[in-house]
């Protein structure tokens, strides 16, 4: 019974990160949905892509269960899923989204939760491992990359929130007022410790 109740709790949280993950592409320009807004590159459209290829390699390679979205070799990772070339359109990598998402679900579905998988690339002792740990650790991905993806859209344009039927309208005069608060906490603490 806790089996089915953790099992379908984890699957529904990832649902829900999905979703959150894609709405913050919705409205944006093809340049904001990609532009690199970090130093490292980081991009919205570049997030929904890695997510992607994540869930299909723990819920694929790590169950014998082959992607239905090509992926290189995991040892060949290069960095290509963290970012759009311009040959890929937006529609195509949320589509492809979409399919692996298909494809996980089939696979948390199918299989009970101490079904043993490998993570080759996980260091010993910790490649042998099961579809609960796997869930975890997949949900974490995913709360992660949402969460960054939440702060590059608030950069961009003030949009914050995890569902469209939550967001508030943005009073600027209220948030300026706010942040101004807490500069100037940041300001007298390290003023005090100076």
């Amino acid at each position: 019974m806790i089996d089915e109740f953790a099992k379908d709790n984890l699957h529904e949280r990832l649902r829900r990160d999905r979703k959150a993950l894609l709405w913050k592409l919705d409205g944006l320009s093809e340049y904001d949905a990609r532009r690199p807004l970090t130093a490292t590159g980081t991009n919205l459209l570049g997030l929904v892509k890695h997510v992607a290829s994540v869930e299909a390699r723990y819920f694929g390679e790590v169950f014998d269960r082959p992607s239905p979205e090509p992926l290189p070799r995991w040892q060949d990772h290069d960095g290509s899923d963290l970012w759009a070339t311009e040959d890929e359109t937006r529609d195509q990598i949320i589509e492809s989204y979409r399919r692996t998402w298909e494809y996980s679900d089939a696979t948390i579905n199918e299989l009970p939760l101490d079904a043993p998988g490998r993570v080759p690339w996980w260091p010993e002792p910790y490649r042998h491992t099961n579809l609960f740990a796997i869930m975890v650790h997949v949900l974490g991905e995913s709360v992660r990359h949402a969460g960054h993806a939440d702060i590059l859209r608030e950069g961009l344009d003030g949009r914050t929130g995890l569902r469209a039927e939550h967001e508030q309208p943005i009073d600027e005069e209220t948030r300026a007022a706010y942040r101004a608060k807490i500069e100037q906490a940041a300001r007298s603490a390290a003023s005090v410790k100076a």
